[in-house]
């Protein structure tokens, strides 16, 4: 009884939050709510906390990650349509980097900060602690500039380099598969335990269940390229496959788990190899 008056007391809005109970018995609301709270995260496009705040936060971020390659894919809709409409006004190189731009607003450049911390612990730390050391320092040192740099180049020349009826499939599918690598380093590295980060929040994932999820979410966004160039998208995902395995088994070598840039530095490299791919 007291148990009853005191949720009672607790504004409707709010009650979800504290038993959860209506998401459990309403799937669809649950799922729905985990889709806003991925694109609460990787973007900057401003979500009403109603449209999250019935998942419990312990349980909301690893959800969400079986929606990231959708998000993923949105966010690359977005990017190839800011370039194709600004290929109309300027060449396009410009139209590409006007793109990036846009892209970088639009995400915060979230993973392009993940890739160059990642650059400077894995770069100059030469022991477990320096590499932890260095990826909390928000200052950015001469292994970040130049891999990010890297980075951006081999991205941007790779679109660059597409033909125009690819613009879209490449650059909607590097997105969706980028993020469904997130998913996929998660399901086979555990998070380092004594720093906080997506990785510590999302917990380890199940890879017969997230795994699949996310692989699902990815189907939409790699779609457009399967129909037009099957077998580039095939070595494109195995190509991801590779990188994601070799990443992750080097940074359980150095560190002996994942933390949220080493995640975000693997959804931009595998971008990229996916852009490499097309553009061979």
């Amino acid at each position: 009884m007291q148990a009853d008056q005191a949720r009672a007391e607790i504004p409707l809005e709010h009650r979800d939050v504290v038993d959860g109970g209506s998401d459990r018995r309403n799937p669809v609301r649950r799922h729905w709510q985990a889709f806003f709270a991925a694109v609460q995260f990787l973007t900057r496009v401003p979500i009403p906390e109603r449209f999250v705040n019935a998942l419990p936060a312990t349980a909301r971020l690893e959800l969400a990650t079986i929606y990231f390659p959708l998000v993923g894919a949105l966010i690359g809709l977005a990017t190839a349509a800011t370039i194709w409409l600004a290929s109309h006004l300027w060449p396009t190189w410009l139209a590409v980097l006007l793109g990036l731009a846009a892209e970088a607003l639009l995400t915060g450049a979230l993973h392009e900060d993940a890739l160059a911390d990642c650059c400077d612990a894995l770069g100059g730390g030469w022991t477990r602690a320096d590499v932890l050391r260095i990826l909390e320092d928000s200052r950015l040192g001469t292994y970040g500039v130049l891999g990010l740099t890297i980075a951006f180049l081999l991205r941007a020349g790779s679109i660059t380099s597409l033909a125009a009826e690819l613009l879209f499939p490449a650059l909607i599918a590097s997105a969706a598969i980028g993020r469904w690598a997130m998913v996929l380093a998660l399901s086979w590295l555990a998070p380092v335990s004594e720093r906080p980060s997506l990785a510590q929040q999302a917990g380890r994932q199940r890879l017969s269940v997230q795994g699949v999820a996310a692989t699902l979410a990815a189907l939409p966004g790699t779609l457009p390229l399967a129909l037009l160039w099957p077998e580039r998208l095939a070595l494109a995902i195995i190509a991801v496959v590779v990188v994601t395995v070799l990443f992750v088994w080097y940074v359980r070598k150095r560190i002996g788990g994942l933390t949220g840039d080493c995640i975000g530095a693997i959804a931009y490299a595998s971008q990229f190899v996916v852009l490499l791919t097309c553009a061979a």
